[in-house]
């Protein structure tokens, strides 16, 4: 369905892999892994046909249903049901239906009329295309992905970074495609969601290629992985699942630790004799052939290195501020009829940590963004306390202008840092030489978070709000976004489907939206947090 020849993959200049080929079939379930930056959103791009290879070919058969990580995509103005909808061409069909109706209902007997016929034609499309069965097939996957019926009503523009996500992935599903390219398809899904999605990827007869840091749905999905080797540019192909993978993955980081390891040995024999030849003119051009050897084992051993680190983060330590940095009282949002919260009251004190539960729709990521100035609401105000310095971490990147560079987003947000100190903290980041030039708009999700985790840190905020911190991420870039949100030492505030994110929180309170009650913490709080 889908074949890769001899492709070469860059992002700007650097090259990510090359002479990669692959061919994934009916039946393949492929997991596209590697770490944060290897490659797997750009190299899902190309074979969607959204970008172009260096140099190689894709080919495809049959029809491609991709989910990429931004779902700002279709007209703001659709409603949810009709996107959906249009996988299909049936959200036009549809359209000129409900126009028909209303021609139909019309007293003047020429409109009344016209719209009989209109309608007739359209239903007749409507039946070609799966008749009203696919409305209702449409509506069920998107309540399976827990979207309810009033926000299939709503335009898009009225939704959330997470509800606009799962009416694309729903799109994508009702599409009917052979071949699903999906780049993390279970953020922002609740635990229900997630066990569906699992059981329909299961039955799915065509191929799939998936990206995601969720174990359990590689586990139950995969039957074939392909690596990707960020250091190396090139795959590694897989022909098992997920467990048997992980097995050979040891085995082979085994064999190539020895390798390493022979090689630094090597390294240091040919330096150390090269050294002692020096002193003779008659062996120099021995030595430095010796020596050139030596430096192209050190080469190698020094990228396999690299291809290890992880950004080191450590959040700011908070500015001083007053007892209590940030108040909220009597907050509402509505989108036109839709009531989505309404009365909510927050007090943050120097050093609180809140996290804010609440089912997929409930304002979770409104209320934040109102607490961080970038939406207002209908009613109430946000009151900013004696010395408030907000960090605000978006769950879509809203946050970085996609632009300007790397570098030129860092500098925004912390003017006072010269060029050397800003490309530091991007290097510590693993953006380094040309990446900190590279425009934020063409970094992969798990780029965006490290650049949005990197402006936070020269911040010098006292109150985060921190909207899943912990999306796109490896397992290692993980555990040090959780390092740092458990030293941290000003307040938090956090969304989150990561129940490991709130044991690093310890949090002594939590809202729950939509209604807007206020409790202390309590353990009975943590089975909501996969759910919510």
């Amino acid at each position: 369905m889908i074949t890769a020849h001899q492709l070469e993959v860059r992002a700007g200049a650097r090259l990510l892999m090359e002479d990669v080929s692959f061919r994934v079939a009916a039946g393949d379930k492929v997991g596209l892994v590697g770490r944060n930056g290897a490659g797997k959103t750009t190299l899902t791009k190309i074979l969607a046909g959204d970008a172009l290879p260096a140099a190689g070919k894709v080919v495809a058969s049959g029809s491609v249903g991709y989910l990429p990580q931004d779902p700002r995509t279709g007209d703001p103005d659709v409603l949810a049901r009709d996107r959906i909808l249009s996988a299909r061409g049936l959200d036009e069909v549809v359209r000129r239906l409900r126009q028909a109706e209303r021609d139909m209902g019309s007293d003047d007997p020429t409109v009344h009329e016209r719209g009989m016929r209109r309608y007739e034609r359209a239903d007749a499309e409507l039946h070609a295309g799966g008749g009203y069965s696919a409305d209702a097939e449409a509506a069920q996957i998107a309540s399976s992905l827990g979207i309810e019926d009033r926000i299939l009503d709503q335009p898009l523009r009225t939704l959330s970074g997470g509800q606009r996500r799962r009416v694309e992935l729903a799109r994508i599903l009702f599409s009917g495609a052979e071949t699903l390219l999906l780049d993390e398809p279970t953020n922002h899904l609740d635990a229900d969601s997630i066990v569906w999605l699992r059981d329909f990827l299961k039955s799915h007869k065509g191929g799939l290629i998936v990206i995601s840091h969720d174990v359990g749905l590689l586990e139950a999905c995969v039957n074939k992985v392909l690596h990707l080797d960020a250091n190396r540019a090139e795959m590694d192909v897989y022909n098992m699942g997920w467990k048997a993978y992980l097995t050979q993955r040891e085995t082979d980081e085994k064999r190539r630790k020895r390798e390493r390891m022979n090689a630094e040995n090597k390294a240091k024999t040919l330096t150390d004799q090269a050294n002692k030849m020096r002193a003779k003119a008659t062996k120099a051009q021995a030595a430095q052939s010796m020596l050139k050897r030596a430096e192209k084992l050190m080469e190698g051993i020094e990228g396999e290195r690299r291809a290890d680190r992880v950004a080191k983060i450590k959040f700011p330590v908070p500015a001083p501020c007053g007892k209590t940095p940030l108040t909220a009282a009597e907050l509402s949002k509505s989108y036109g009829s839709l009531e989505v919260f309404t009365d909510v009251d927050l007090a943050i004190d120097k050093g609180s940590r809140v996290v804010i539960l609440g089912l997929n729709g409930a304002g979770k990521t409104t209320l934040l963004r109102i607490l961080a100035g970038v939406d207002e609401s209908d009613t109430g105000e946000v009151r900013p306390g004696h010395g408030l310095k907000l960090g605000y971490y978006a769950q879509e990147h809203e946050t970085l202008d996609t632009g300007r560079t790397v570098l030129e987003n860092l500098r925004t947000s912390a003017p006072q840092l010269t060029d050397t100190e800003a490309r530091s903290v991007l290097g510590s980041f693993l953006f380094s030489g040309d990446d900190a030039t590279k425009p934020a708009g063409v970094l992969s999700g798990g780029e965006k978070t490290r650049l949005a985790l990197a402006i936070l840190v020269v911040s010098g905020a006292n109150v985060l709000l921190l909207d899943e911190p912990t999306n796109n991420l490896d397992p290692a870039s993980r555990e040090e976004v959780l390092g740092a949100i458990r030293s941290y030492e000003g307040a938090i505030i956090l969304v989150t489907h990561d129940e490991g994110a709130v044991a690093a929180l310890e949090p002594d309170r939590v809202l729950i939206l939509p209604d807007g009650v206020e409790d202390l913490w309590n353990q009975e709080y943590v089975d909501l947090v996969a759910l919510a």
